[in-house]
């Protein structure tokens, strides 16, 4: 078994693990218990699916269509795996093209200075929060960048499904823990990101 192989069990592991205990996100307070009923399940439209594709991106791009709330990661043949997303709220998105720039697992999270000023009780977490289970980026995240430089906007994970399919983030576009797990192994950096 090499270290990549390590690397995934690890993630669906604990991808697992967050699933049973029940995690938090930056719109709670951390430590704050979240209801594990199957109400907090993402609609069934936005579950991933392998679907055509009309579009004329080249295989390997990523399609974020901010307003049907779906990200498409384009295939060979105008075929694409398409998966539910929640977007950043009215005047919070990042448009146009992007490559990613960086990959983590279990990211660590700092809330923006713009974050804070919004929300104030972000403060308590201006020093960062770790990654893990209480991580409001969850269990991975794929970072935008343009021209050399981090946008601030990242493709991650969320530990409150019952969002995919909102407009709920402060710009960044979250998939369920499963999801970005799937779209991690199948995204290599540098892969161009069209938000439309």
């Amino acid at each position: 078994m090499d270290s990549d192989d390590i690397a995934r069990r690890g993630l669906v592991l604990g991808s697992l693990a967050l699933m049973a205990t029940g995690c938090t996100s930056a719109m709670r307070r951390l430590g704050e218990p979240i209801s594990t009923t199957f109400a907090a399940a993402p609609d069934r439209r936005y579950r991933r699916r392998h679907v055509r594709y009309q579009g004329n991106e080249l295989a390997g791009t990523i399609v974020i269509d901010t307003s049907q709330r779906y990200l498409y990661a384009i295939e060979d043949g105008g075929w694409a795996i398409r998966y539910g997303i929640g977007v950043g709220e009215e005047g919070r998105t990042l448009k146009g093209e992007a490559t990613i720039g960086r990959k983590a697992v279990w990211p660590s999270w700092t809330p923006t200075a713009n974050m804070i000023r919004r929300k104030p009780h972000l403060q308590q977490y201006a020093s960062g929060v770790t990654g893990g289970p209480h991580n409001p980026l969850g269990a991975s995240a794929l970072y935008l960048y343009r021209g050399g430089h981090d946008t601030m906007f990242r493709l991650h994970g969320t530990n409150e499904p019952w969002t995919i399919g909102q407009a709920v983030s402060s710009g960044c576009i979250r998939l369920t823990n499963e999801d970005i797990i799937d779209l991690y192994q199948r995204t290599p950096l540098g892969t161009t990101v069209l938000v439309i």
